[in-house]
């Protein structure tokens, strides 16, 4: 298929992303002609690169981090059900109008990222679970709990009504979302069995040194640190201190990435061949994550 040979990252700062590394691993695997790289930019910035976009025919797609997700949502040409519901996205798919233009697509893989790695950490369904932070990626996190079963999550929040807009997000998922003064989750997170800090780099030090304080027990309970730079964060090994599991975010930056790689390759006209290598590409990218090889999931 002409064109569909340029991919990039989207964000700001940018110049820690391990995307481009996994993301070329996994199209060298594949056997495809694609370029992937990173591009610093800004929220004012986003539009006018779009438009570039739209009139290069050599785009297949691009990934989208902080700050640039919620304002992506809104300056696509469509957005599939999730992204809609979540108002936020992190993969944009170039596609062909019936006229020749380009067609930008927004998705989210964020929430299959979350699922894909509280699963392979072993998750049953229907957690008892628990959000920190009430940010961009918190609606991902809403998300990946309501496709594991869960019926309600407690959200611990400083600024509840800056948080609101959760309640309506959790409405169209099907679940209950109960906002909890941040001050209490140090008290309270030992007794879930799975918590997703949606915190940036830092954001939970002083909660995960509170939260050492009360001896907690986390034997048998999960949690999901989307933060991955610097690792092990503050919280994790308070976590692991009680004797509970942790899955660090580069988990699900490596399983996003999967689902991003199938739709890219899509837009390609390789979709069949991206999935039938599927085992291939989640191994090629676990080497360039530094992470341990793994089958694909069901």
């Amino acid at each position: 298929m002409a064109g569909f040979r340029q991919g990039a990252v989207l964000g700001h700062p940018i110049g820690h992303s391990k995307s481009p590394a996994m993301h070329i691993a996994a199209y060298a695997a594949l056997g495809l002609d694609y370029s992937y790289r990173a591009i610093d930019l800004q929220e004012d910035g986003l539009a006018g690169f779009l438009a570039e976009v739209r009139a290069d025919a050599d785009w297949y797609g691009l990934s989208v981090t902080m700050p640039l997700k919620n304002e992506a949502a809104v300056l696509v040409d469509e957005l599939t059900p999730v992204a809609r519901i979540l108002g936020s996205v992190n993969t944009v798919v170039a596609g062909r109008n019936d006229d020749g233009g380009t067609r930008l697509s927004g998705d989210n893989t964020d929430v299959a990222g979350l699922v894909n790695a509280l699963r392979h950490a072993g998750v049953a369904r229907r957690p008892r679970a628990a959000v920190l932070g009430g940010g961009g990626t918190a609606v991902s996190a809403l998300a990946a709990f309501a496709a594991l079963g869960t019926d309600t999550v407690d959200v611990y929040v400083r600024n509840a009504g800056k948080s609101a807009g959760l309640h309506e997000v959790g409405g169209e998922l099907g679940i209950a979302v109960e906002l909890l003064p941040f001050d209490g989750a140090a008290s309270a997170l030992a007794g879930y069995d799975v918590v997703i800090s949606t915190l940036p780099p830092r954001g939970a030090d002083s909660l995960a040194a509170d939260f050492l304080a009360t001896a907690p027990d986390t034997a048998g309970c999960c949690l999901l640190d989307v933060a991955y730079d610097p690792w092990p964060s503050a919280l994790a090994q308070a976590w692991e201190t009680g004797g509970g599991t942790v899955v660090p975010g580069i988990e699900m930056l490596l399983y996003q990435g999967v689902e991003q790689v199938k739709l890219f390759a899509a837009a390609g006209g390789f979709g069949d061949r991206a999935q039938q290598r599927v085992g291939d590409v989640i191994n090629v990218m676990c080497d360039a994550l530094g992470l341990t090889r793994r089958p694909p999931h069901d």
